[in-house]
């Protein structure tokens, strides 16, 4: 076993690279190791099994992710819902679009979305739902509605469903638009546009009649 300072957490950095790259069933926990530079043994000792040190992978990634660019990116409860909303979805644009690392938890996402584990139900609870609560109170703000009521629920699917796009899309956007016209496109482009599109939106349908579709 390997027990060198360190150990643990170049463990978890391979496993982010290993898992973001071939997803959960493909990835071997000898491939991991030796990326890391360790034993499998040591993989045991610290994770137990490959189930455990993938949700703990994904865990440790979704911190750096949240670390980097917090729920609301700095705004505060106490400030207007649309600035919240503005913070909300530049914050969720640059913890799946950013360059760096910090994109990784969006990366292994998209694996997960695409092939469910069990780690998907511990995940939901634990990171996805407090989200989902957080722009569905934020969109009831906007546009007076009972958070739970459908038409919030829509609202808010709709508005993480733009930002999602930008990252499950790009392959067939590329196709679309063309590479560089994808590669000129800048985070706050998007999420800028996110923002603006979807208050125009909501600004709509705050004046939505009793009863109209949601």
């Amino acid at each position: 076993m390997d027990d060198k300072p360190g150990s643990k957490k170049r463990i978890l950095w391979a496993a982010g690279e290993i898992f973001s790259e071939t997803g959960f069933r493909r990835a071997t926990v000898r491939q991991i190791a030796r990326r890391a530079g360790v034993n499998v043994a040591s993989i045991n000792y610290y994770f137990q099994s490959k189930d455990n040190l993938y949700l703990e992978t994904l865990r440790y990634w979704k911190d750096i992710a949240f670390e980097k660019y917090p729920r609301e990116l700095g705004a505060l409860q106490s400030d207007p819902p649309e600035k919240r909303l503005e913070g909300f979805v530049h914050a969720f644009v640059y913890r799946i679009l950013d360059s760096g690392v910090e994109s990784r938890f969006g990366r292994l996402m998209a694996r997960e979305f695409a092939d469910p584990t069990e780690a998907l139900d511990v995940i939901a609870e634990e990171t996805a739902r407090p989200m989902f609560n957080l722009i569905a109170s934020i969109v009831g703000q906007i546009i007076d509605r009972d958070p739970a009521s459908d038409k919030v629920l829509f609202c808010a699917s709709s508005i993480i469903g733009q930002c999602l796009y930008f990252l499950y899309a790009r392959p067939l956007y590329r196709h679309l638009i063309g590479d560089q016209k994808v590669k000129s496109l800048s985070l706050e482009d998007i999420a800028g546009h996110i923002t603006r599109f979807s208050l125009a939106a909501l600004s709509e349908i705050r004046n939505d009649e009793p009863g109209a579709p949601v």
